[in-house]
């Protein structure tokens, strides 16, 4: 699904911020991106969604080389990726029902489809009983939820999450990863940037790791150990 061949990517004239990244996600993965604060994984996750382009080297998505393409040959391929990100980027004047009703309008979806679905995720994710709220007189916490709706509403190919359990106490954070676990189940490709150890230990995923701008993949310690012992 993605594929990164000795990317690296730097802002402006400074040193490079990514160098020589290259790794590989399958259709219907989980891995969670971590590193250090400042190792560069907002930076990862915007090369992927296609924020922005590489300094350097060759990203293929779904099978295109992206590198080549105009922003109107990019449209259809970002519509296929969800995003999660760290600021929310939520619509203040419209209700927590309209932020996340947002991406099935666009796609001229029944408004009778969008009620059933959206108000289902929305009581999923605990917020029932916010979906005609605002979302700046929310917590954070209720802004994080919405927002990981709205990026799960259509159910993308691929779902990037910038840190989307950071606002959060661990029950909800969770529920909140066991509903990507069942996004996954049902094919979604997920990418989740966290810092958080306890979570990526619960959840056993492959590791990509951010070290000093390099990048390297580890599988999940239990699995070394099996590997280890001759199961596998």
């Amino acid at each position: 699904m993605i594929r990164f061949e000795h990317v690296g990517l730097r802002y402006g004239i400074g040193p490079e911020v990514l160098s020589d990244i290259s790794f590989a996600l399958e259709p219907g993965s989980f891995h969670f991106l971590t590193g250090s604060s400042g190792a560069g994984k907002t930076s990862l996750l915007t090369l992927i969604y296609l924020g922005r382009r590489p300094t350097r080297g060759l990203i293929t998505m779904f099978g295109q080389n992206i590198n080549g393409l105009s922003r109107a040959e990019l449209a259809p391929i970002r519509q296929r990726i969800g995003v999660v990100f760290q600021d929310f980027r939520l619509l203040n004047h419209m209700s927590a029902f309209d932020n996340v009703a947002l991406p099935l309008r666009i796609q001229g979806k029944a408004e009778s489809e969008i009620r059933n679905n959206v108000q289902e995720l929305l009581e999923w994710v605990g917020l029932g009983d916010h979906m005609h709220v605002l979302p700046n007189t929310m917590s954070g916490g209720q802004q994080q939820r919405v927002a990981i709706a709205r990026a799960v509403i259509t159910r993308p190919r691929l779902l990037l999450a910038d840190e989307p359990t950071g606002n959060l106490d661990s029950e909800i954070g969770f529920r909140l990863m066991n509903l990507f676990e069942q996004l996954n189940r049902m094919g979604t490709t997920i990418l989740i940037a966290t810092h958080d150890q306890t979570m990526i230990e619960r959840f056993e995923h492959n590791k990509l790791v951010l070290d000093h701008g390099g990048l390297r993949v580890e599988e999940p310690k239990h699995w070394l150990s099996k590997k280890i012992d001759g199961v596998f």
